[in-house]
């Protein structure tokens, strides 16, 4: 059985959580507290040498750290890893943008304005993650007008990877509401079988 070390309020962990849900996969969880430093002691390191959740042990001595790589492990052989060549690149080219034009911008502005308090020195990076985070929503903003999901017409682990921390982003001050496509989409993923919230506390 998987063993999954997370946070559950962490969209990346969510992510796998999600997935896990929805393919009915047998696991055990192990919540892991980041905010307390439970990443960055010895024994966690050990099996994780970046000190970052979540992270799947696949056997023993066997660990997967990146969410994004985990999806593409678990997703294997299901409906939600695409079967043909172009369907698994344009998968992987979602979930990338996710992690190099979403990610850094609209979860880290959740972060700092919902973990960090409200006269911490960081709050002076939130308007230049506004910018960048807004680019990605118009993206995904375009993509959806035309299409139901990210890739094909199906959903997939793009789908999640995206949804993680997208339909929270209002908890770093983005307004979603400017973007009817993406709010649509919200809906239809979270009407998908076996769907399970994220922990917001």
């Amino acid at each position: 059985m998987y063993k999954v070390l997370g946070t559950s309020h962490s969209g990346n962990s969510y992510k796998v959580k999600l997935l896990l849900s929805q393919l009915q996969i047998p696991h055990t969880w192990q919540e892991t507290d980041i905010l307390q430093g439970a990443t960055r002691t010895p024994e966690f390191l050990a099996m994780n040498p970046n000190g970052k959740v979540p992270l799947l042990q696949v056997g023993p001595g066997r660990y997967l750290p990146e969410s994004n790589a985990i999806l593409c492990y678990l997703a294997d052989g299901s409906p939600l890893w695409p079967a043909d060549r172009w369907g698994r690149a344009d998968t992987l080219r979602w979930m990338f943008f996710e992690q190099y034009s979403h990610e850094p911008y609209i979860a880290v502005a959740r972060f700092i304005m919902k973990f960090l308090p409200p006269d911490h020195s960081r709050r002076a990076e939130v308007p230049g993650l506004y910018d960048r985070g807004y680019k990605a929503l118009g993206v995904m903003e375009q993509r959806l007008s035309a299409h139901p999901y990210f890739v094909g017409d199906a959903y997939s682990i793009a789908d999640i990877a995206l949804f993680a921390y997208t339909h929270v982003a209002a908890d770093g001050g983005f307004a979603l509401e400017r973007y009817p496509a993406v709010t649509a989409w919200i809906e239809r993923v979270a009407a998908q079988p076996r769907f399970i919230p994220l922990e917001t506390h």
